[in-house]
Formats: structure tokens, C-alpha cells, sequence
């Protein structure tokens, strides 16, 4: 079942990309099937049975209802789609706080993630509308937190997909902050949009390394 799931999603995801020029309606059904693809993952690796894969799998919705809202590409749904996002990302530093604390690995995160949000931060401010200061450095706060989190599941059984999982995911931010604010342009989410929907099906799939 997983490997049916994994092949839908890439086939979706490259469905995705294919259509956006020629068909671009097509996105409102493969963008979706891909995102309902690593839910499914999660749930098929018993996501309903421990708290870790019932938080994960919240932030996992959240994250699917960000990808529907940035369909549309407009500027309220890109905003309701920010906030999917962070509110994913924050119930996945819920999840990650259910699994056993590794203090030195958290702090070993420290440095890398912070130097992310600082090379964000002073890539993107002169290019953030005045609206959106305060949205992007509460979003990049969050993801901060998400990768510290991240970093402390190392040595528990998630901790490798977890781990990469979540840098995956922040690092794909980037992609749509550059399309959103800086240059906008396919090749954005020829990297993005394959990084980012992998390292949720390898966040899906670390429930089934928590039992």
C-alpha cells in the first residue's frame, strides 16, 4: 500500500507540473491526490495510534489544506494558505515533543537553523511587502522551532525521517517565498514542489517507525 501511494504521488506531482502551463485546471486534481497521498501514508502506518502520529497527522491536513489554497494564487489565499502552513508546522513541534528528547541533538540544531532563518531573513526583507513582515518572520520563527524539534527526535525510531523530513520541508519554503516575493517563475516549483511533497510522505512515513 505504501509503495501504491508513493508512486500515486509522484505521478501526481509530475501530472502537477506537466499541466501548469497547457492545463492548468488539471492542478485542482493532482496537487490534492498527491497531498491526500501522504495522509494516506500516515494513516496506512497507524498515525490513529499513538499521540505522536495523531498530532503529525493534524499538521498533515493542515498542510494539505496549504497546498489547495495555493492553487488559486491570489493574495488571500496565499495568506490562508501561509497560515495552513504554520499551524501545520506548529502541530508538528507538537508531534516531535510526544517522541523521547535529545538535548544534544536539539542543540546541535541550534546553529543550522538558525543560519536558515537568517539567510531567509536578509534574502527576503527587501523584497517583503510592509503586510507581510510580521507574517513572514512569525512563519520563519515557527519553522525554526519545527527544525529544533526536529533535531531533538534523533536517536528515537522516527528520527531519521523526521529529521530530514522536516529540513526538506523548510528548505521548500524557500521555493514558494522566492515564486511569492522575489522572482516569481516555474522554475520555483520545478525543485519545489518535488522536494516538498517529499519530505512530507518521509514525515508521513516516520509514524511507522514510532511503535
Amino acid at each position: 500500500m505504501t509503495l501504491t501511494l508513493l508512486t500515486i504521488a509522484a505521478v501526481s506531482v509530475a501530472a502537477t507540473l506537466a499541466c501548469e502551463r497547457r492545463l492548468p485546471a488539471l492542478e485542482w486534481v493532482f496537487k490534492p491526490l498527491a497531498s491526500a497521498c501522504f495522509i494516506g501514508v500516515a494513516l496506512h502506518g497507524g498515525a490513529l495510534d499513538s499521540d505522536f502520529g495523531r498530532w503529525l497527522l493534524a499538521g498533515l491536513v493542515l498542510c494539505m489544506a496549504g497546498d489547495v489554497f495555493l492553487i488559486a494564487r491570489q493574495d488571500k489565499a496565499f495568506l490562508a494558505g501561509l497560515a495552513s502552513f504554520l499551524l501545520g508546522h506548529l502541530l508538528y513541534v507538537v508531534a516531535f515533543l510526544q517522541l523521547p528528547l535529545n538535548l544534544t541533538a536539539m542543540l546541535a540544531s541550534l546553529v543550522p537553523a538558525m543560519a536558515l532563518a537568517v539567510f531567509s531573513l536578509r534574502w527576503l526583507w527587501p523584497h517583503l511587502p510592509d503586510k507581510m513582515q510580521v507574517a513572514v518572520l512569525a512563519y520563519i520563527g515557527v519553522i525554526c522551532s519545527m527544525l529544533l524539534m526536529a533535531g531533538s527526535t534523533w536517536g528515537s525510531g522516527p528520527g531519521l525521517p523526521v529529521l530530514v523530513g522536516a529540513w526538506g520541508f523548510a528548505i521548500s519554503d524557500l521555493a514558494v517565498a522566492r515564486n511569492q516575493f522575489v522572482h516569481p517563475g516555474f522554475s520555483n516549483r520545478v525543485w519545489g514542489l518535488p522536494l516538498y511533497f517529499g519530505s512530507q510522505l518521509l514525515l508521513a512515513y516516520s509514524v511507522s517507525s514510532s511503535a
